[in-house]
C-alpha cells in the first residue's frame, strides 16, 4: 500500500515533526509547542517535573494566536514562568 500512496501521492497532509528543546526554569522543564493554525500560530506548550522517578506533565494551549512560531513561543515561556512563580513550584499538588 505505501508504494501505490508515493506512486498516486497520498491523502494525509506532510506534517512538519518539529524537535523541541526543553527550557529549564526552577527545576521545571517547559516545552513550546505553538499550533500552526491559518498561518498564525496558536500559544501552546507544557510544563515538566519529575517527581518521585515519574514525570508529570501540565499542557496548555492559550485562545492567542500570533504571527509568527518564535512570538508565540516567547510568549508561551513567559507565561509558563509566570505560572510557576504563581503557583510556588506547586503545578501538580
Amino acid at each position: 500500500m505505501g508504494f501505490f500512496s508515493r506512486l498516486f501521492g497520498s491523502s494525509k497532509p506532510d506534517t512538519k515533526k518539529v524537535t523541541v528543546e526543553p527550557v529549564e526554569y526552577n527545576g521545571f522543564l517547559i516545552y513550546q509547542e505553538a499550533i500552526e493554525e491559518g498561518g498564525q500560530y496558536r500559544i501552546a506548550g507544557r510544563i515538566e517535573k519529575e517527581i518521585d522517578g515519574e514525570i508529570k506533565s501540565h499542557r496548555f494551549i492559550r485562545s492567542d494566536v500570533l504571527s509568527s512560531r518564535a512570538d508565540a513561543d516567547d510568549f508561551m515561556l513567559k507565561k509558563a514562568q509566570m505560572f510557576i512563580d504563581q503557583m510556588n513550584g506547586k503545578i501538580f499538588d
